[in-house]
Order: C-alpha cells, then structure tokens, then sequence
C-alpha cells in the first residue's frame, strides 16, 4: 500500500462492494468526467475490475458543452434500462443531489468517488469515498480524483497487483494529477515522481505512442505538457469519449493515429485559446481596475473556458471567470492565484447560482443571464475585502 496508513473513509467499504459484484456477476456502469483526471480514473477502476476477472457494461462522460458538469438526467434516461446496476462515478457526483435521487429510484446502486467540495449536503449514494466529505478524517484532502481511484484500485487487487500493473496504473496517476491543477506536494507529489519515472518505460500501447510521436527523451522537457493537452482535447459525443478509447486501446498503431488526431485537435484548440485570450485582453484594457475578469460570449466553447481562465488569471493575478454565454444561462470556469479560493467565492452568491463546485483554485458555475451582472458585482466585492 502507498502513502499513509490510515485510510480514506469508506475505501475499504467500496473496495469490499466492487469485488461483491464482481463475484455475482452484477452490472457495473461507470460514470466519469470528460478531463484527463475523471478519464484516466474511469480507466484505471476498469482494468482493476478486469484484474478481479470482472467487467463493465458501459462507460459514460458527458459532454460539457450539452451537459454542463456531473450526473445529468439526459444519461440516467438513457441508461435506466440497465437498472439494476452499480453506479459508480468518478470525478463528479458529489453535487448531484438531484440526479443520485432519481438515480436510485430507477433502481441503480450509486457509489460516488469523487475529491470535489460538498457544498450542498450529501447525496443519498450506497457509498460515498470523498476525503472532503465533513466525515472524513484523511489528513491529505488535496488529492486528483485519480489518486483516489488509484488508492481505491490498490485496495481492490491488494497483493494480486503485479508491479508492472501498478506501473500502468501509476502513469495514468500522475498524467491525472498534473492535469487537474492539485497543488504538486504531499501524495501527489510521490504518485507524480514514481508514475513519470514509470512512464519512459511504459507498455500502455497510447502512451507509447505519444512517446513514439513527441520523442521519449523529451518527455520531461515540455512534450510532457503534450501529452496532457492532447488527452485532454478529446470529445465527449454521446457519452463516448476519444482518450478514454485510445488509452484502452491494445493496438500499438491505431493507437499512433489516434494520438496523433489528439495532438491536432490540440493544437486547433490552442489556436482558439489564443483568439479568446486575445479578445479577453482587449476588454480588460477598458476596465482595469476591477478585481476580477468576468468575461463571457456565445461564440466561445465551454471546454476552452479552463485553458483561458488559467492563462488570464496567471498574467493578471486575478481571478478569471470566463464562460459560454446561452440563450437563458451562462456556463463556465474559474481560474484563481494561489491564496484565494473561488469555491468559498462563490458560496457568497449560492442564492442565486445554479449550480457551482470543483477546487480552491480551480472551478465552474451555471447561473441565468439575467443574474450575470449581480454575480460579476458580488464576486468584485468579495475579492475586494
């Protein structure tokens, strides 16, 4: 076992809950975020069921731009066919007080795995592993969901995990860890550390073929950042996501095309990402002295929203929040500097958001049009004092 002793409340609980339904052949669907952290946990969970001699029915990730963030009723009406099955999420979930309810009234078992902040009390799920849950007493609360799912894994398999699968897992660990933006210390720093040492040598066909592409030895020289934006780049179209299917893919060369469209696509995003950043700094010329960048338009995608948020807060040391403008609601991520935290933010505006969640420095909200401009005013207070 990695790291501390003492365990994360309901591990234990989970673990003994999968191999259950492993043993009894149930239906298992997991149910994961469509960035890098929720992909490669959805992943890792599903070759350590594999591992048991187990299967899953269907993996799901919903697509951020139709969807917006967690479970959303759209895929509980397509998936209640299914029930009764085990509902495992990863990377969201903890939010979705609603969904879990009608969730388990289709007949579904939910297990939540998730590492983001409960803000609005708990979801009625079977299980819950959530180190910010108010319950636990896990010192560490800052790690990816990945890590999570990694220490989850471990306790499935237990001695039953070679060294080389534990490798494999621990690769995709850390690519998680480092894309999610959780602050690089503690255990995140030691699954980053032993998952890139692992990764020169890895035998996951996708990420060798990323190695293969970018060249290996520049892996720790900026092609590392490549690899994490084109596995983040990938789509998530009706509920099928392109990473997740290109990092269980067995195939050495369909692996090395489909990479490579990743690396494109990338790139094309870039490009976006630089128009937007661009625009954004033109408008910000024209109001200096506000305390935050609250910028949004219809022509942008919600899924470069983070990208942008993260580059305007770094260069101006503000607080960026930066959204997809609908027709009634808006959509979109926040990007913070270290020493403030936009969930505690937003909090001060929960009476009018619909939805809002994620890290201290990292996070997203739903709220109306009409409430955009009191939303803006609010958080310029907040981060004014």
């Amino acid at each position: 076992m990695l790291f501390m002793k003492h365990k994360i409340k309901n591990l234990e609980k989970a673990s003994e809950r999968i191999k259950k339904a492993v043993l009894n052949k149930e239906r298992i669907i997991l149910y994961g975020d469509s960035d890098l952290d929720g992909i490669s946990s959805v992943v890792i969970l599903e070759e350590a069921i594999k591992s048991l001699g187990g299967s899953i029915d269907s993996a799901f990730f919903p697509d951020r731009e139709k969807d917006g963030y967690g479970v959303n009723l759209n895929a509980l009406e397509i998936l209640k066919d299914k029930a009764p099955a085990l509902f495992i999420t990863l990377d969201l979930g903890i939010g979705n007080l609603k969904e879990i309810e009608t969730a388990n009234k289709m007949g579904f078992e939910v297990l939540i795995i998730d590492h983001h902040e409960t803000l609005f009390g708990m979801p009625n799920a079977s299980i819950i592993v959530d180190p910010k849950q108010e319950s636990d007493n896990y010192p560490f609360k800052g790690m990816a969901n990945v890590g999570i799912t990694f220490k989850l894994c471990e306790e499935i398999l237990g001695d039953k995990i070679s060294k080389s699968l534990r490798n494999s897992f621990l690769e995709l660990t850390a690519l998680g860890t480092i894309a999610d933006m959780v602050p690089q210390v503690d255990e995140n720093q030691k699954v980053i550390e032993e998952g890139l040492r692992s990764l020169k040598n890895t035998f996951r066909p996708a990420l060798r073929a990323f190695l293969d592409i970018l060249g290996e030895g520049s892996v720790f020289e900026g092609s590392l950042q490549k690899i994490i934006s084109a596995l983040n780049a990938s789509e998530s179209i009706n509920y099928q996501n392109e990473s997740y299917f290109l990092l269980i893919n067995p195939s050495l060369e369909k692996c090395k095309d489909m990479a490579q469209h990743l690396i494109n696509e990338s790139q094309q995003k870039q490009f976006k990402v630089k128009e937007i950043t661009q625009e954004i700094e033109r408008r910000i010329m024209q109001k200096p002295d506000e305390e935050v960048v609250f910028e949004g338009d219809p022509s942008w995608k919600l899924t470069l929203a983070g990208s942008v948020a993260s580059i305007i807060s770094q260069k101006y040391e503000k607080p960026a929040f930066i959204f997809k403008k609908g027709d009634k609601e808006s959509c979109g991520s926040v990007r913070n500097p270290k020493g403030t935290n936009s969930v505690e933010a937003m909090k001060t505006c929960a009476d009018f958001l619909l939805t809002y969640g994620g890290h201290a420095q990292a996070s997203g909200f739903r709220v109306k049009n009409e409430d955009l401009e009191k939303f803006k005013e609010r958080l310029n207070n907040y981060f004014r004092k």
